[in-house]
């Protein structure tokens, strides 16, 4: 005799007990910072248990990030302005563009100096961003905890609250 299943084949059920609500950041909930070199960022959400992070950056007209290597994969979706990578300039990354880094990869960001406005950029990045110079030497690394950290204490120094962000893996 052949078992009856639980549920008819091909569908899915969401169990309905122990859902939470879906948590929300306002586009002002929280403040951007500046992180100095032409670049501000807002903190959206940190996800400490799996070194995941995701910001809004604001780059001004000339701004250059220092090279860096992802050690998992990056999103970026850009909302105003342009911006490339210094290692292979054709691709521009303009309003509306979507792109996808993979583990691995090492590049420089630059805002084109002759640009018009800011650039603004949300970013979800999975690992550690190791940030070398010029002869691949680390010269600092970002992952999820420092980045909260240090979003955390400039909002302190700039009398204003990092509470909206979203936080994931925080023992308080």
């Amino acid at each position: 005799m052949k078992p009856t299943p639980a549920r008819p084949a091909g569908r899915t059920v969401i169990p309905l007990q122990g859902l939470t609500e879906a948590l929300h950041v306002g586009d002002s909930d929280a403040p951007f910072v500046d992180v100095g070199g032409g670049t501000l960022i807002q903190l959206l959400m940190v996800d400490l248990s799996q070194n995941i992070w995701i910001t809004r950056n604001r780059m001004a007209p000339g701004t250059r990030v220092i090279t860096h290597y992802h050690t998992g994969p990056v999103y970026a979706f850009t909302l105003q302005g342009e911006w490339y990578y210094e290692e292979y300039p054709e691709t521009v990354n303009a309003a509306g563009s979507f792109l996808f880094e993979p583990s691995g990869s090492v590049h420089t960001l630059v805002i084109p100096a002759d640009q018009r406005g800011e650039t603004v950029v949300w970013f979800m990045i999975h690992g550690t961003n190791i940030n070398i110079d010029g002869e691949g030497n680390v010269v600092s690394i970002a992952d999820a905890h420092n980045v909260l950290a240090g979003y955390r204490l400039l909002c302190e120094q700039g009398n204003q609250s990092s509470a909206a962000v979203v936080v994931v893996g925080e023992i308080r």
